[in-house]
């Protein structure tokens, strides 16, 4: 009686670690915002997750393409990436010279960061999942209204080649996440889901180009310039585009 006693202690104690972190994964303790899109009315709700701490690197991306020939630069077809897909490759497996394998895995389409995910037992951060830790500085889980903050992400905007560099590079969050602003943009599961032309995501025409100020007329954060600059990069990707300065993180849902 006692052992079956001490067997279900270990199981809880083993799943209470499991809960509170994953290797190369924080926890996110879930909570509310009012994303750039939004009004006091469309308060989204964000529940607990995992997401990775760093992007995806080069180097964990060649260990994915070593077990999935498929998505291999001579393999893949046109309709999941285009012909930038892995352009800093000189073959199917072998960096350029320059290219650090440490650094964050660019070049690569929405549908072959998806498959990476799944192949991981991960998936793609939701739009709401990455904006809510993206809100945090060092010291704040929603750092949007401090001027130190904005000004780091509009810096980071205008280095064209920030990508090559080591994750791990920028600052650590609130959360323990590095790199959600400075390094790279990144895809996430519903990149293409909201256009800001109004209030919600019921009555946006995913068919119509987004621009920055048409956008700032129905922000909840006017101030907030460098999310607007986030969701319209988002607004003018397709699912196979591969970009230099786009990459991606992973993220698990707690169940």
């Amino acid at each position: 009686m006692f052992s079956k006693f001490l067997t279900v202690v270990v199981i809880i104690f083993l799943s209470l670690i499991s809960y509170g972190q994953k290797e190369g994964m924080a926890l996110i303790k879930g909570g509310q915002y009012i994303p750039l899109y939004g009004t006091d009315s469309n308060i989204v709700k964000v529940q607990d997750f995992y997401i990775d701490q760093y992007p995806v690197t080069n180097a964990e991306y060649v260990k994915f393409l070593e077990d999935n020939p498929k998505w291999r630069k001579s393999n893949v077809i046109a309709l999941y990436a285009d012909g930038n897909y892995l352009r800093h490759f000189k073959d199917d497996l072998n960096l350029k010279d320059g290219e650090l394998e440490n650094a964050p895995m660019t070049n690569v389409s929405y549908f072959a960061a998806k498959k990476y995910c799944e192949c991981q037992g991960k998936r793609l951060p939701t739009l709401d999942e990455w904006e809510y830790v993206g809100m945090a500085d060092e010291k704040d889980a929603d750092a949007r209204t401090k001027d130190e903050y904005n000004k780091f992400i509009l810096s980071w905007y205008e280095k064209p080649n920030s990508y090559n560099q080591e994750v791990g590079s920028t600052f650590e969050n609130y959360w323990g996440v590095y790199d959600m602003h400075g390094l790279v943009w990144e895809w996430t599961q519903d990149f293409n889901s909201v256009l800001i032309s109004g209030e919600s995501r019921s009555d946006v025409d995913g068919g119509n180009d987004l621009f920055c100020g048409g956008a700032a007329l129905g922000s909840s954060d006017l101030m907030n310039y460098a999310a607007f600059m986030r969701y319209a990069f988002r607004g003018s990707v397709k699912a196979n585009y591969s970009i230099r300065n786009l990459g991606f993180r992973c993220a698990k849902s707690i169940n």
